[in-house]
């Protein structure tokens, strides 16, 4: 995490050296920031690097979600038709969510499309950072307390940025992404209430 985050420190102070930073808010900065001074050809090179990066993500994004589908079908939070399993794989989970990506990848624009991942992943970091503080001592959590570096300090902090870089996203993918929150509410309370098997 720490040289991640110093690559993207240096990356940006490059690129604020070559263009304001006030044009960068564009889906590809790099790319842009080189055509605007006349390395076209080296910001080609680095946008088929970004579109195989754009390609492992998305299949990164079609096995972890296709778990996670898997795991609500077991659940009977979803149809368990989604939690069946073919030669050690859940084809159907697998198959819904592969035709779902796709078309989000090549129907919805990619500056809409990264705000979106943007505030789900955002979201779900808030709730995680939230959930830590009355989870650590659960009594229904058969252990002795997990370690939470700064507790509970840390995990507020991190709620706190979360919300913070949220408040920065449009109001378009706000919407977006509460439309989105009441579809699955909608599931939710229609199918997985009723059919959980945890209840």
């Amino acid at each position: 995490m720490i040289i991640a985050t110093i690559l993207y420190v240096l990356v940006a102070i490059v690129l604020t050296g070559m263009v304001h930073y006030s044009e960068l808010n564009v889906a590809d900065p790099v790319a842009f920031a080189l055509a605007a001074v006349h390395q076209t050809g080296i910001g080609g090179i680095i946008s088929v690097g970004a579109i195989a990066g754009m390609f492992t993500m998305m299949v990164t994004m079609i096995y972890s979600s296709s778990r996670l589908v898997y795991a609500i079908g077991r659940d009977h939070l979803l149809p368990a038709w989604f939690a069946k399993v073919h030669n050690q794989l859940p084809q159907h989970a697998l198959g819904t969510v592969t035709v779902i990506i796709a078309l989000l990848g090549g129907f919805v624009p990619l500056t809409q499309l990264v705000n979106l991942v943007n505030i789900g992943t955002l979201i779900a970091f808030a709730f995680v950072s939230l959930g830590i503080i009355p989870l650590r001592h659960h009594q229904g959590i058969d252990n002795q307390g997990f370690k939470v570096p700064g507790y509970p300090v840390t995990p507020l902090i991190s709620l706190a940025f979360c919300l913070l870089l949220m408040s920065q996203l449009s109001l378009e993918t706000w919407v977006m992404s509460g439309l989105w929150f009441g579809f699955g509410l909608i599931i939710y309370f229609s199918y997985g209430f009723r059919h959980s098997a945890r209840v």
